[in-house]
This record gives C-alpha cells, structure tokens and sequence, in this order.
C-alpha cells in the first residue's frame, strides 16, 4: 500500500514486491523530460514520467504475468521481464528508462509496484522472482 500524491513534497512511499524495502518515488513535471525521482536511501535514480503510461501499455499487450526482473544497469535483464522492456532498443523511448548513468538499473523493482499503488497493475508479493501483470 503506498501513501503520498506523487508530488515533491508528499512523494508516494512505496515498498518493494517482496517487501524487503521501502522507497519514494514523486514527479517532477518541470523537468525535460518530465522525470520520476525515485529515492532508496540515500540513492537517486531517475526515470522518463513517461515510463508509467509506456509500462502499463507494454503489459496489457502481454495479456498476462510477466517477471520483474531486478538485475543491476551493468547486468543482463531476462527476457520478457519489465527490466527488459525498461532498457529495449525498441520501448518507446528507444532504449533505457533510467535517466542517471550508471542508476539506470532496477527498473522492474521501482517501477511496477508504483503502477500497482496506482491500480495499474499487480504484483505478487514473494520473496523472489516476483511478477507483474496490467489490471
């Protein structure tokens, strides 16, 4: 369950699938283009706004679960996972989500539990290899 608007100052508060972690994540629409700043700690990473919308499309045309996929920027993301579509040649973005060198990973573990806070999407909530499917 998230709580917050998603505004810089009232972020949504948002835990990860398996529970292990708690983030925000806000919009900063001023910015070109508009970003999700997701903060872990005392980590940013940024992401196109876009990503929400372009997500939740992606997984309605997969028409059923799909994995996170949680592989760091520098690793492999499985295929078919939200990781994968979140770094393709061929998203709507033409390539990576992630807006920060070197912070661009993780996009299948920040990203899908903000589409289910948003009802979007659910997940499952297991300790590992957790999944994601469009509502």
């Amino acid at each position: 369950m998230s709580t917050g608007s998603g505004a810089k100052d009232d972020p949504w508060v948002l835990t990860t699938a398996p529970g292990s972690s708690d983030y925000t994540m806000s919009r900063d629409d001023d910015a070109d283009p508009a970003e999700l700043v997701c903060r872990v700690g005392s980590t940013t990473l940024r992401y196109h706004a876009r990503a929400i919308d372009d997500l939740h499309a992606w997984l309605v045309v997969q028409g059923d679960w799909v994995p996170l996929g949680a592989a760091d920027e520098l690793k492999p993301a499985a295929d078919g996972s939200a990781l994968a579509f979140g770094r393709a040649a061929d998203n709507p973005v033409g390539g990576w989500y992630g807006l920060r060198r070197g912070y661009r990973g993780r996009f299948g573990m920040y990203l899908p539990p903000l589409l289910e806070a948003l009802g979007l999407a659910e997940l499952t909530h297991d300790k590992r290899n957790n999944q994601v499917r469009a509502l």
